[in-house]
């Protein structure tokens, strides 16, 4: 018996709404319906929004992609998002996030050698995500290594996956046999 409450809807079963919304994701960026699309489906209008906003803030936010997958990972950590893990943990290392920050992350400590935009997106979403606010010397960080737009952005980021994570969790979305990473806490059993 699996354990994911919304498992796939064979697309023979979908509404025409549905099918509307799958489409758009499938045309997009990702060229799939993917794992969190997977339960959004039950609801197509907030999976064409939340689609929509995922493509900006993966594909073209104000962030280089180093930033965005460490932001990806940072939340994915926090929220213990498995399938994001899996799907971004190697996407960050080609973008060039190094493996002993990844593996820090995963392993839920701060990394030890951090490049200065790195530590700033660091310390905003692990504050954001552990206080739900951040301090004045942490948002001049940002601000000054990523700009405003920069800073919203990464916090759109944080958000975005925040929410993702959410919803997987909620659904328990099964990791896909096909994942080639089991994020660390996994790994370590909790």
């Amino acid at each position: 018996m699996t354990r994911d409450r919304l498992p796939p809807i064979p697309a023979e079963q979908w509404t025409e709404d549905q099918r509307r919304s799958a489409e758009e994701v499938m045309r997009g960026p990702r060229g799939a319906l993917v794992s969190p699309f997977v339960p959004l489906l039950r609801s197509p209008e907030l999976m064409r929004h939340t689609q929509r906003m995922g493509e900006y803030l993966r594909y073209r936010s104000a962030l280089a992609p180093r930033l965005s997958e460490l932001a990806i990972l940072i939340t994915a950590r926090r929220w213990r998002q498995p399938i994001e893990w899996a799907i971004h943990a190697p996407i960050a290392e080609r973008a060039g996030v190094a493996p002993e920050t990844v593996r820090a992350i995963g392993e839920g400590r701060r990394p030890a050698a951090l490049r200065d935009d790195e530590a700033a997106v660091h310390a905003l979403c692990v504050e954001l995500h552990d206080g739900g606010e951040v301090c004045d010397a942490t948002w001049a960080g940002a601000v000054r290594q990523l700009g405003e737009q920069g800073t919203i952005d990464l916090i759109g980021i944080a958000g975005y996956y925040a929410f993702l994570a959410m919803v997987m969790n909620a659904a328990r979305t099964d990791l896909p046999a096909s994942a080639v990473v089991t994020p660390p806490w996994l790994d370590a059993g909790g």
